[in-house]
């Protein structure tokens, strides 16, 4: 028998109501953050909004709305803005399981991430509004720092907080290469197995199809996330 059907390629997918509170720039939205792994694709299917990043080369602002489709890699400094309140986008993300354990880091102060203890304690998983606010209000803090130096052509604390999120992470690398094994390595893996099996006229997978279907959370059990309120999917990875 094939393993379990996983998501296609090994991603993951989950809905994203993005958050409607002022930050003190007065825009409304999430919390801006970088993956220093996994890249990751907005698909807009409501509202209007703007995604602004942040990279090397510089400080940029999208349009979104619906039918928009944005992507980005690793590194990117990312916030989702939220115009008129409804800004509602459908996330697939590169490598499944990794975001959780922690891929992410927050554009907290540089204070803030120097120092594992603090940045953990600040980034910890919010359960409820207040704490969510609270964590989206101090990255909102370290990026308009970093937003500015950019324009005026000073990325060096921009390469200083990559510096300090690359050291965050580094212990669970070896934790992260068992999850990269059993999704996205493992769908190249029944892939080429696939291909092997139609070169040499056997149909053995097309015999195990299966089918899968997951249902969105209610709203009240919706989590908690960086950029706003999660419908995440049972997907296993």
């Amino acid at each position: 028998m094939v393993t379990p059907a996983q998501f296609p390629g090994g991603t993951a997918v989950s809905g994203l109501a993005v958050y409607d509170w002022a930050s003190e720039d007065g825009l409304c939205g999430g919390s801006p953050h970088l993956h220093t792994v996994c890249t990751e694709a907005y698909a807009v299917v409501g509202g209007t909004g703007s995604l602004q990043t942040l990279t090397r080369a510089g400080f940029q602002e999208i349009p979104l709305r619906a039918g928009s489709l944005v992507w980005f890699t690793p590194g990117t400094i990312h916030r989702a803005v939220n115009t008129d309140g409804s800004l509602r986008v459908l996330v697939v993300m590169q490598n499944a399981g990794l975001p959780e354990a922690g891929d992410a880091v927050l554009t907290f102060p540089p204070e803030t991430v120097s120092d594992p203890q603090t940045y953990q304690a600040a980034a910890s998983p919010a359960y409820g509004a207040e704490a969510a606010r609270r964590r989206r209000d101090l990255a909102i803090s370290g990026f308009l720092r970093l937003k500015q130096c950019a324009q005026d052509d000073d990325f060096a604390p921009l390469e200083a907080f990559y510096r300090q999120a690359a050291a965050l992470v580094r212990e669970r690398v070896t934790k992260w290469r068992a999850i990269v094994d059993r999704g996205p390595v493992e769908a190249l893996r029944q892939t080429q197995q696939q291909l092997d099996a139609l070169a040499a006229g056997r149909i053995d997978h097309l015999l195990e199809a299966e089918f899968r279907a997951e249902q969105a959370p209610q709203p009240e059990d919706r989590a908690w996330g960086m950029c706003g309120r999660l419908d995440t999917y049972p997907i296993a990875t």
